[in-house]
């Protein structure tokens, strides 16, 4: 237990310093001091507009989508019992990046383009989940193979869209398929989402770790399997759609981040699931820095920083931890 709330206490204070890089890094580096001074009311000139109004909303982005998607990455290796799930498995970002791009293709934009990524996530949740469901009983296994079968379907309908986009929208399609933080005014969506998250699944971490070891040993000790497999579901796609909804395409941080927790503390969902939250939270902030910052003021996708960052650390862990 001490080392499970050592470890929190780290992931909380990478979070603060991971917030700390964000705000002071950019096109123009902004010194600690002046940061400090920004949000104690010292600092009210360009730095205030700099780190306040532009920086800090999309850190917020960052932290809250790269949170839920690695709860939502957690939630969805327990309900698959697959180490290899990770939020988009499910075809939920493939519904939400099909809607998005032909809304960009009709000329659509600002909120309303939001709302069609969420739109497209939630159709793409429910359509697996009836296809799953059919006329009987659903299973992980029949679940898995819909989602596969419906993602396969979105990837193919995008790369129609993209083939017939004209050429002035076609990079725009692509940065946001890559992940793109750029739109930082719905910040808000993002907090509500993860608080939410966390709210609904950290009292199910008991049933979680129960859940982990088999349906049938969880059916014997009192768990509402079928209630608790729909909840899940149900719970990870939501938290998905919403984080594809802020940032696009971001992959990895869902199947990644769970994977070093449970590496650190072990399979307890009780500690696995905010510090999936907390670390990939800061692997995304992270990732968006370095994104903002290594050819500024030429802006890289943040989902290629987050592969190039988390494969070889998730390697290297791997390999210690067989060690």
């Amino acid at each position: 237990m001490k080392r499970a709330v050592l470890l929190l206490l780290s992931l909380i204070a990478l979070a603060l310093a991971s917030g700390l890089i964000a705000l002071s890094f950019g096109s123009v580096n902004t010194p600690w001091q002046t940061v400090w001074q920004v949000f104690t009311g010292q600092e009210q000139g360009l730095a205030y507009d700099l780190v306040m109004r532009l920086r800090l909303p999309r850190a917020v982005n960052a932290f809250t989508t790269g949170a839920m998607l690695a709860l939502a990455g957690a939630l969805m290796q327990v309900l698959l019992r697959n180490p290899l799930a990770d939020p988009y498995v499910l075809g939920i970002s493939g519904g939400a990046a099909a809607a998005t791009l032909g809304a960009i293709l009709l000329g659509i934009s600002g909120v309303w383009l939001n709302g069609a990524a969420f739109a497209g996530a939630l159709l793409s949740m429910f359509l697996v989940f009836g296809l799953a469901r059919g006329t009987g009983v659903w299973s992980t296994t029949r679940l898995l193979l819909t989602g596969v079968i419906v993602a396969a379907g979105w990837g193919a309908l995008i790369s129609f869209l993209l083939t017939v986009s004209p050429d002035a929208t076609l990079r725009g399609m692509m940065f946001w398929l890559m992940g793109d933080l750029s739109n930082a005014e719905n910040y808000m969506t993002g907090i509500v989402g993860l608080v939410l998250g966390l709210g609904l699944s950290l009292p199910l971490a008991r049933s979680l770790n129960v859940m982990a070891r088999g349906e049938m040993t969880a059916r014997s000790l009192g768990v509402p399997v079928a209630g608790l497999r729909l909840h899940l579901y149900v719970l990870a796609s939501l938290l998905t759609a919403v984080a594809v909804m802020t940032a696009g395409s971001v992959g990895f941080i869902g199947l990644v981040a769970p994977h070093i927790v449970r590496l650190a503390v072990g399979s307890d969902h009780r500690i696995l699931l905010p510090g999936a939250a907390l670390f990939g939270g800061s692997l995304l902030l992270l990732a968006d820095t370095v994104a903002r910052t290594a050819l500024a003021p030429q802006q890289l996708p943040v989902g290629v920083v987050t592969a190039l960052l988390g494969v070889p650390l998730f390697l290297y862990l791997l390999s210690r931890a067989q060690r």
